[in-house]
């Protein structure tokens, strides 16, 4: 094998660019070159090699000085104020409103959490009153204590306290009339019977109790008003005719 044999191929980069880099002229497409100006085949131009060499092409402006240019003119103070005071504002009314979302989010969070607690309340108050009905028949013992004092634990735990007891004054937003009768030993319509424990959590009420009232037998009589001094003597009460 010949030294010609092993050099390697010969790489030719073709310049196609419309513009000359170099002088800037428009050049014309080989396609629409005459036939006598094209080079022959086998023969390459002098310049071939320089021009395909030369494959950056070069700007008048760089990045960084379009960036120190300002768009649309010279920004003035006033506009640099304006448009901070803007941003400003901008920033204050985004962060009121995330302080809403929060204080929204937090209400809602803790209504759900109110109502979640209710309703598995109200599912316990059967069970307590069968407890309360065992409690007063004496069959509270053993490991039905036990599980009763847990159920009562529970509804303690979620914050559910039970009210009314003989003796309470009748209030017809806590209480729930279903037995009425009267008595001189009261002197204000009273709870004298309890048939059924209420409930409320905080100042929820989440059940009202039944009672049986009891309303005093007369009502209270009213005061009598007194006379005035400028009324005559004969118009006041109790006074008798005029001796003449």
């Amino acid at each position: 094998m010949s030294q010609q044999d092993e050099q390697p191929p010969r790489v030719v980069i073709r310049d196609k660019r419309r513009i000359d880099p170099t002088s800037g002229a428009a050049r014309v497409p080989a396609e629409q070159e005459p036939i006598s100006a094209r080079p022959a085949q086998g023969d390459q131009p002098d310049t071939a090699p320089e021009q395909g060499e030369q494959m950056s092409e070069q700007f008048s402006d760089t990045p960084a000085d379009l960036a120190d240019q300002p768009v649309g003119g010279v920004v003035t103070d006033d506009d640099a104020t304006h448009q901070l005071a803007e941003r400003t504002e901008d920033l204050q009314r985004v962060t009121a409103e995330y302080a809403n979302y929060r204080r929204r989010v937090e209400r809602d969070r803790v209504l759900v959490v109110d109502q979640a607690a209710e309703r598995f309340a109200g599912q316990l108050f059967p069970i307590v009153d069968d407890i309360e009905r065992a409690r007063d028949h004496g069959d509270l013992t053993g490991a039905f204590k036990v599980v009763a004092d847990r159920v009562l634990g529970l509804l303690e735990g979620l914050g559910v306290t039970s009210f009314g007891a003989p003796g309470d004054p009748f209030d017809p937003s806590l209480h729930e009339a279903v037995l009425h009768d009267t008595s001189p030993e009261v002197s204000e319509p009273t709870a004298t019977t309890v048939l059924r424990p209420g409930f409320r959590r905080g100042d929820r009420v989440l059940r009202t109790a039944m009672v049986g009232v009891t309303d005093p037998e007369s009502p209270a009589p009213v005061a009598a008003e007194p006379a005035t001094a400028d009324a005559p003597a004969d118009e006041q009460p109790g006074a008798g005719p005029a001796v003449g």
